[in-house]
C-alpha cells in the first residue's frame, strides 16, 4: 500500500508534465528563421525575406488573429507565401470560412504582398474557385500553374506556384510549368510554392532553385531523431516534415504548418521566414 501511496504522485507529475508539453505544442505559434544561399539569386535582391504560411486550417491566434498578424509584422517580410489548405473545407463552415479568409488576406496584404497557392483542403471544400476569388479581391496573387517576376532586368527571379493535385484533371504539369517559364524567362532562379512535401525528386528533376511547401504538418508527432511519425493522409515515418532538405541542387524548405489537428507533439506549429541570400 505505502508501495502505491509514492507511485501516485510521480504518476501525477508525468501526466502534468505531459498535459504541458502537449498544450505548448499545439497552441504556442512560434517563429524559425531560415537561409537559403545561392550563387543563382538575384544580388540586388540578396537578404529578401519570405514568410511562408501554410496549413492554416481556419486556426485563429488572438481575437481577429491579432497575434498571428502580429507575428507576421514583425518578422518584416518583403513577400508573403501561402502555400495551401487556409481552410478545413467543411460545407456547413463555409460562411465561417469565407469570413476567416477574408480577414487573414486582408490582414497579410496590409503587411507585403501575398502569393497563393492552392491545397488538397481548399480543393476538397467544393467552392475553391470562389476561395480563389475571395483572396483575389482582398489583394492577394493566386498562382495557378502560373508565375509572376520579382526584380527587374538581370536582377530579378521568378515566383511560381503549382495547384494541388486535387485540382482538375487537364491543369498543366509541374514539368510543363517549369517548360514554359524557361522558355519565356531563360535561366532565372526559380522559386516555387507548392502544397505537398513529398514531392522533392519531381522538382530537383525539373530544375527549380527552391521550394516552399507544407501538407506534413510536420509529422504531427515528432521525437528525437525522427522526421515526424505521422503525415496526415499519408504514411507512418514520412520524408521531408520539417526545415530544410537538398537534392540536385534544389533546396526545399517545409513548414510544420500554423494550425491543423489538435495532437501535436513537440512539433509546435510556426510561422516560418526564409532569408534569400545571393553567395
Amino acid at each position: 500500500m505505502k508501495k502505491r501511496a509514492h507511485i501516485l504522485p510521480v504518476l501525477f507529475v508525468i501526466a502534468a508534465v505531459l498535459l504541458i508539453m502537449y498544450l505548448d505544442s499545439n497552441y504556442r505559434l512560434v517563429t524559425e528563421e531560415y537561409e537559403i544561399e545561392s550563387e543563382r539569386f538575384p544580388k540586388a535582391l540578396s537578404g529578401l525575406r519570405a514568410v511562408h504560411l501554410t496549413d492554416m486550417h481556419n486556426t485563429e491566434y488572438g481575437e481577429d488573429n491579432s497575434r498571428f498578424l502580429a507575428e507576421v509584422r514583425a518578422a518584416e517580410p518583403d513577400i508573403i507565401c501561402i502555400t495551401g489548405d487556409i481552410i478545413d473545407g467543411i460545407e456547413a463552415n463555409r460562411e465561417a470560412e469565407e469570413a476567416y479568409v477574408r480577414r487573414v488576406i486582408t490582414g497579410l496584404c496590409e503587411i507585403a504582398p501575398v502569393y497563393y497557392v492552392s491545397g488538397n483542403h481548399d480543393w476538397a471544400s467544393g467552392w475553391a474557385r470562389q476561395l480563389f476569388d475571395v483572396i483575389r479581391e482582398c489583394g492577394g496573387t493566386v498562382l495557378r500553374n502560373q508565375y509572376v517576376v520579382i526584380g527587374e532586368g538581370e536582377e530579378s527571379f521568378v515566383l511560381a506556384g503549382c495547384d494541388d493535385p486535387n485540382g482538375p484533371r487537364d491543369m498543366k504539369t509541374p514539368a510543363e510549368v517549369m517548360d514554359r517559364i524557361r522558355e519565356r524567362e531563360g535561366d532565372k532562379y526559380v522559386l516555387m510554392l507548392y502544397h505537398r512535401h513529398d514531392r522533392l525528386d519531381m522538382w530537383a528533376e525539373t530544375g527549380v532553385d527552391a521550394v516552399l511547401c507544407g501538407h506534413a504538418h510536420g509529422g504531427m508527432i515528432r521525437l528525437p531523431f525522427t522526421d515526424g511519425l505521422y503525415a496526415p493522409g499519408q504514411v507512418f515515418f514520412p520524408k521531408y516534415t520539417s526545415g530544410l532538405y537538398e537534392k540536385g541542387g534544389t533546396v526545399e524548405l517545409v513548414s510544420r504548418g500554423v494550425g491543423g489537428p489538435k495532437y501535436r507533439f513537440l512539433n509546435n506549429p510556426e510561422i516560418v521566414v526564409a532569408t534569400f541570400e545571393h553567395g
